[in-house]
């Protein structure tokens, strides 16, 4: 079974993608400690990262820039950010992201960004 670590603080996001994945087969491990994310990522058996906009004082770029340093040894899980809207998806570039999302999200979208398949950009960019 596919694993990812979702890196979020806030409930109704936990929710809505614990759902979403669960219903695809994916494990979610969660943790609102944006800090050990990296750490968690490294250590392997997780697949994906998926990492909230925000989560305590900490922002999403920051997690994701922290999980592509981390592994520059060895593989690195793929990561998708979970944006709070669409135009902030050059903020997703900028940080590295595999994929991101805009919350609220499709189950089906959501998945698709985890699983690396390509999703229509709402918003006109790629």
């Amino acid at each position: 079974m596919p694993k990812v670590l979702l890196v979020c603080d806030t409930p109704w996001v936990v929710n809505e993608v614990v759902v979403s994945l669960a219903l695809g087969g994916w494990e979610v491990e969660v943790t609102s400690d944006p800090t050990q994310a990296a750490t968690k990522a490294a250590e392997g058996g997780v697949d994906t990262v998926i990492v909230d906009m925000q989560v305590k004082s900490m922002g999403g770029m920051a997690v994701i820039r922290d999980i592509r340093a981390n592994s520059k040894t060895g593989p690195r899980p793929r990561t998708v950010l979970l944006l709070d809207r669409s135009a902030d998806s050059f903020l997703a570039k900028r940080a590295g992201a595999d994929a991101w999302v805009t919350k609220p999200f499709q189950d089906a979208e959501l998945r698709m960004a985890v699983q690396g398949e390509s999703t229509p950009d709402p918003a006109g960019e790629s």
